[in-house]
């Protein structure tokens, strides 16, 4: 489990270069665990010296009359402390450089395990469920995205975040998916099948468990094209659809219409649609 506590060699790495020579011994270490702190450390140098170049870029604002070498020394304690603290998160640097590593080496990992959980197992990591969530629907949102101008990126976006990357779907009463992608309720017009879950519901910004109906269908690009359908008819949308030359603008326009009653909706959206724009540039 994670213990919040910095080992030394990762405090060490952050502020000394030479840490690598220990790093690559460390890397010789034939198990998955050591590996993986090899990584996590590799990505917290790596953080460091960006955060570094960031702040001698900005160097030229500085004015000069507060500038001291204990200052310095102070801002370059702080980008250890958040070199270290961002690295090693799912879907960072970190766990790319540890598949590599593994796979050179020949080395297989745990199923589902990693040094944090002790070898229990968990999820697949979002980044990972998000890159066959979206190649399982690029087709559906693509064909969406000719009829209606929505981008198809916005789609997966949306439909990996309210889905869980397609691990948390909603479920029929005997078990079946609802094929329900969006999350999309299920009003007095809907005449379609539905399906009833508990949920999470927010007023004024407590969350509530409470049962609610929920719409379904009998494939997922049908579960696309009524989302297109829904916010290309409701006048509820119009500033949304407005806002599709921007992530920000799109996910708080949703947010605004009352898409969701989650107060960090648009937030947690924007990141899920970036995860998908990001995924498409390295695919493409």
């Amino acid at each position: 489990m994670q213990s919040g506590a910095l080992n030394p060699l990762t405090q060490s790495l952050a502020a000394d270069g030479a840490s690598l020579n220990r790093l690559k011994f460390q890397a010789g270490q034939s198990t998955p665990e050591s590996v993986k702190e090899t990584a996590k450390q590799f990505e917290a140098l790596f953080m460091r010296e960006l955060l570094k170049s960031m702040r001698e870029a900005n160097a030229s604002m500085k004015s000069g009359m507060l500038d001291s070498p204990g200052g310095d020394l102070g801002t370059d304690l702080l980008d250890q402390q958040f070199a270290v603290q961002m690295a090693g998160r799912p879907g960072g640097l970190a766990e790319v450089i540890a598949k590599q590593l593994m796979q050179q080496m020949g080395m297989k990992d745990k199923a589902g395990a990693t040094p944090e959980t002790d070898g229990a197992v968990t999820p697949v990591p979002a980044p990972a469920a998000a890159r066959g969530f979206v190649q399982q629907h690029g087709a559906a949102a693509q064909e969406v995205q000719r009829s209606s101008g929505l981008p198809a990126s916005y789609l997966l976006g949306q439909a990996g975040h309210e889905s869980g990357w397609g691990q948390r779907e909603i479920l029929m009463k005997d078990g079946a998916s609802s094929n329900n992608l969006f999350g999309i309720k299920a009003g007095a017009g809907w005449k379609g099948k539905v399906a009833e879950v508990t949920t999470t519901e927010y007023t004024d910004g407590v969350p509530r468990k409470t049962v609610a109906r929920f719409r379904a269908y009998d494939t997922p690009a049908e579960s696309f094209r009524d989302f297109a359908n829904l916010i290309g008819n409701s006048p509820r949308y119009a500033q949304a659809r407005q806002q599709t030359g921007s992530v920000q603008g799109w996910t708080q326009g949703l947010q605004d219409a009352g898409y969701a009653t989650d107060p960090d909706y648009a937030t947690k959206l924007g990141r899920a649609i970036n995860t998908t724009l990001r995924l498409q540039r390295a695919q493409g």
